[in-house]
């Protein structure tokens, strides 16, 4: 399952998204998991939940960043719920083809290995594809 926020800067994406990563610390069964693009979350999420950098480990494309999940995955079955903090930010693109390929690909995975998505992506929800608009 996949649940896409879209939005303009300054629009409250990132509150929702911290009050979102904070009830799943509390609700989820299982590990819960934040990719952002930079270490900015930190003081204002659960300490349980595990925060990932992505600038550390250069995931600048749609297939590192999917490599990235499935090791994520692969190190830990406990995973229950990912959260992608700006995604085009995090593989240095723009709203596309590309970017819809991807949340299908996430929402295949997801729907496989029992793991719930939430990303967020900072652009007009105007700009999201027909095939990303079931996400949102």
């Amino acid at each position: 399952m996949v649940r896409l926020i879209m939005g303009v800067k300054g629009s409250g994406k990132t509150k929702q998204l911290i009050d979102l990563i904070n009830n799943a610390a509390k609700d989820e069964p299982g590990n819960v998991v934040c990719i952002e693009a930079n270490a900015a979350l930190t003081y204002d999420i659960n300490y349980h939940i595990r925060l990932i950098d992505a600038l550390e480990y250069k995931l600048n494309s749609y297939e590192a960043l999917r490599g990235f999940v499935c090791g994520l995955y692969a190190g830990n079955y406990d995973i229950s719920h990912v959260f992608v903090d700006n995604l085009c930010k995090i593989v240095a693109g723009d709203v596309d083809q590309g970017t819809e390929d991807f949340l299908n690909w996430l929402d295949n995975f997801g729907e496989k290995n029992n793991i719930k998505f939430t990303t967020t992506i900072s652009a007009d929800a105007e700009a999201a594809t027909d095939g990303m608009r079931k996400f949102l």
